[in-house]
């Protein structure tokens, strides 16, 4: 190599060493454009029409709103495609549709308001981190009873098959794996069983109460209300909504958390994998988060939220209804959902119809 070439190598790199570097700006990325609609598929009629329509108001999404027979119906039209942004969806599914791949996973960016979920609710056995899911709400489950009809007083799962009840007893024909649960309890089994033996009791015991219930029909009846004040049914297989929308007509009505442990449920929002508008969705679950506007679904239903700061929205006799929000000693036994596999969710549907069509 030349001296000649040398002084030039030497030059340019003197002159870049003293030149200012030129600061490298990251270019703001541009939010996804906003669709125009969304499908929200839950529930009938849980989410007020105020609610999507203030949602509306601020971006300009209309929200179409889609509703389920059962749970075990919206799993089902989940994992066969149909197309939704948000899904109402419980706790004990959540596993077995990631399994699936039909969760998306949501974007904690746009869904800030995660913050506001309870600790309690977070990261959780069946979506750690909550990646596919936000908790929304969450419950007991018991018996709502005609306290003025029925001697002597009604305190156990096990009761409903007192031969006083006979024809007199509500339950809702879409929860499954709910009145599994409460019969497999009654009878001093797991919750979420899975032996054989003790499913073949289950159900015997089931078809045994058969000629005997009134089914509630879960889009042409919203609350077991109508059947207790009428007295048509003394005692409902229900939830705590029951009985407050019961109670402003017949005061005696009450709910019993049965002594053999309630069962908790609780539900979430959730993307299918799908959705043509998860920037969108994830939005409106953001906005679904938001405090005032989450006191504003969950207060009037009377079920207790998993959003922490919404607490400072509802109104005390909301927040001190043992009912909504039961004691810890009244949870002590209670029972938690475990997720099933595909094969053991057919296996409790079976049960399920062979109890729905045994007319004996």
């Amino acid at each position: 190599m030349n001296h000649l070439k040398i002084v030039l190598i030497i030059a340019v790199w003197v002159l870049t060493a003293c030149s200012p570097a030129t600061p490298t700006v990251a270019p703001t990325p541009t939010p996804p454009l906003l669709a125009k609609e969304i499908t929200y598929y839950g529930w009938p009629d849980e989410l007020p029409q105020g609610v999507l329509d203030a949602f509306q108001a601020e971006f300009g999404v209309k929200v179409n709103y889609e509703g389920y027979e059962s749970e075990e119906e919206g799993a089902a039209n989940v994992r066969a495609g149909k197309v939704y942004d948000v899904v109402l969806i419980p706790n004990r599914m959540i596993k077995s549709l990631v399994d699936d791949n039909v969760l998306a996973e949501i974007d904690p960016s746009v869904v800030s308001n995660l913050k506001n979920i309870a600790l309690n609710f977070r990261d959780l056995a069946y979506d750690p981190g909550n990646k596919h899911a936000i908790p929304a709400h969450w419950g007991t489950t018991g018996l709502v009873v005609r306290g003025d009809l029925v001697k002597p007083p009604i305190a156990r799962w096990a009761d409903l098959w007192r031969p006083d009840l006979q024809g007199k007893v509500a339950i809702w024909r879409g929860a499954p794996r709910d009145f599994i649960a409460a019969t497999l309890v009654s009878l001093g089994y797991s919750a979420n069983s899975k032996d054989p033996t003790e499913l073949a009791a289950v159900l015997k015991k089931l078809l045994e109460l058969r000629p005997h219930v009134i089914f509630i029909e879960d889009y042409d009846e919203s609350t077991a209300a109508p059947l207790l004040v009428s007295g048509k049914a003394v005692v409902a297989f229900g939830y705590v909504n029951d009985m407050q929308i019961a109670q402003q007509e017949i005061s005696a009505v009450t709910y019993i958390l049965p002594a053999e442990g309630t069962i908790l449920w609780g539900e979430n929002f959730t993307i299918p994998t799908n959705s043509p508008n998860k920037y969108t969705a994830e939005l409106f679950i953001n906005f679904l988060l938001r405090p005032q506007v989450n006191a504003d679904i969950y207060g009037p239903l009377g079920y207790a939220t998993a959003n922490e700061a919404a607490k400072a929205y509802l109104k005390p006799e909301i927040l001190n209804n043992r009912f909504i929000y039961p004691t810890n000693e009244e949870l002590h036994d209670a029972h938690i959902f475990q997720p099933l596999t595909p094969a053991e969710e057919k296996l409790y549907e079976d049960i399920w119809q062979r109890f729905l069509v045994d007319k004996s």
